[in-house]
């Protein structure tokens, strides 16, 4: 494994960004990983204090590891965390098997923290980034320290109306179709788009993030691979959604050992509210935060709450550690 770190304050180019500059918050750093047929864009905060526990944030379909630039800020103070550009997302290169399923998107997670030497981490995802979390909970719980899942990509039977286009672009042909039909749409009106669908509450997003995003939604449609990625990932959810047995995502829900929080948006068009409860159920012993106003990233919306949330996790788990030693 080779690390390249490339530090910056403001927005920073790197050798596997073709299509330009990739936003750095303040405070953050960017390195790149690269392992044999894979490499990885990493984003990452200096943590407050040298002994903090780590934690690696995974974003969902289309996300990058941007998507959790303000919750990481959050919990600098009592972790030390980091998060990941899936491959073919963000400033990750498309892997080398152009494998997008959720397991070979786990597969990368597990490697990554093979590699880099970080486990047990306290382990986040988001949408898609849930359903690989999961996954990775399930078949390596040495590697997860807690779990926290934001509106998880976990089979439904009955997919919200909402959510449909996003699936059909599973469908062989359909995103070749669709990038022709919205050929004319701006990086601007995409951007409202796609905030109208993940947000609660659009209203929300600062005047500087919209043109934040604004700008990595034109950096992302300049790269060659952007609707492959996009395909086959969405390819991958609907394969696990109909994967059985031992392999089903709720079969490896049950599976996990590690301490779960899970957190549901009453305004999510992309994962069902009802799915809350069922998903409480799956996995043992976990806490349930349902958000009525939040839509699918409740971690951009309202990440203050979600802090919160995670540091009761974090403080009951530890207390519960320390009672076990005693």
């Amino acid at each position: 494994m080779s690390s390249t770190e490339l530090p910056g304050v403001r927005s920073t180019a790197t050798a596997s960004s073709p299509a330009g500059a990739v936003r750095v918050a303040e405070g953050e750093r960017l390195r790149r990983v690269v392992l044999p047929g894979l490499t990885l864009s990493v984003r990452a905060r200096p943590p407050a204090r040298t002994d903090l526990p780590p934690a690696l944030y995974v974003h969902g379909l289309g996300g990058s590891s941007q998507n959790w630039s303000t919750l990481m800020a959050q919990l600098e103070d009592v972790l030390d965390g980091e998060a990941l550009d899936l491959p073919g997302f963000g400033d990750s290169p498309p892997p080398a098997d152009r494998d997008y399923s959720v397991t070979g998107l786990a597969r990368a997670v597990i490697r990554h923290l093979d590699a880099a030497g970080r486990g047990p981490v306290h382990l986040f995802g988001n949408s898609l980034g849930g359903a690989v979390t999961t996954r990775v909970a399930a078949v390596r719980p040495d590697l997860v320290r807690t779990l926290t899942l934001v509106s998880p990509a976990l089979p439904e039977l009955r997919v919200q109306r909402s959510a449909v286009p996003t699936a059909l672009l599973a469908v062989p042909g359909a995103a070749a179709l669709f990038a022709r039909l919205t050929r004319g749409l701006t990086a601007e009106q995409r951007t409202r788009g796609v905030m109208g669908l993940c947000y609660g509450d659009p209203s929300r997003v600062t005047p500087e993030g919209f043109r934040n995003a604004v700008e990595e939604m034109e950096r992302r449609l300049e790269l060659p691979y952007f609707w492959e990625a996009m395909t086959r990932s969405s390819r991958g959810i609907v394969d696990a959604y109909t994967l059985g047995g031992q392999h089903g995502l709720w079969r490896q829900a049950g599976r996990v050992l590690a301490p779960t929080l899970l957190i549901y948006g009453g305004r999510d068009q992309l994962v069902s509210y009802r799915m809350a409860h069922r998903a409480a159920a799956a996995f043992r012993g976990s806490r349930l935060l349902c958000l009525p106003e939040a839509g699918h990233v409740a971690m951009m919306e309202y990440p203050e709450v979600v802090a919160a949330a995670f540091r009761e996790l974090l403080r009951d788990t530890d207390d519960r550690d320390k009672d076990g030693r005693g």
